[in-house]
């Protein structure tokens, strides 16, 4: 990202950038991208995904319980959960922050998405293929009708 995202968040908006880093590079995983396929499911992932980096970001901001609970509309035993990575959301969120501090704060598209593009490039050259294949046919095809 092109912002300064600092891990130790001061004011409301770097709460908001950190936030937002949690939340799209937690996204961005291939196992939640699994998760998220699922229509029924997607919902609840991306609300309680949200509230769990809202969460986090604003305790590494010195925020308290109930004062986090308070901004998110969740139980104060919620975002405790959360922060604690005893839900699977915030699991997944507090991953993605020790992550962000070993290596520092990167979010890039994950690797399935580069696959795809391979794939889908594969099946356009297959296509061509198939398409020359079916002129030549219907040329020879046509020949042969001109000769009856």
């Amino acid at each position: 990202m092109s912002e300064e995202i600092t891990l130790k968040p001061i004011s409301k908006r770097d709460v908001h950038r950190l936030e937002t880093a949690l939340m799209v590079a937690t996204l961005l995983r291939p196992d939640v991208l699994e998760k998220i396929r699922e229509p029924s499911e997607r919902l609840t992932w991306l609300d309680s995904l949200a509230v769990a980096a809202g969460a986090l970001a604003r305790s590494r901001a010195g925020y308290t319980v109930m004062r986090i609970a308070d901004e998110l509309g969740r139980s104060e035993a919620t975002i405790r959960n959360h922060i604690r990575g005893k839900t699977e959301a915030g699991r997944l969120v507090l991953e993605t922050y020790e992550r962000f501090v070993r290596e520092g704060i990167k979010i890039e598209l994950p690797t399935e998405v580069e696959r795809r593009d391979k794939e889908i490039e594969e099946l356009r050259i297959k296509l061509k293929s198939y398409e020359e294949k079916l002129l030549a046919i219907k040329r020879r095809l046509e020949e042969i009708l001109a000769m009856i």
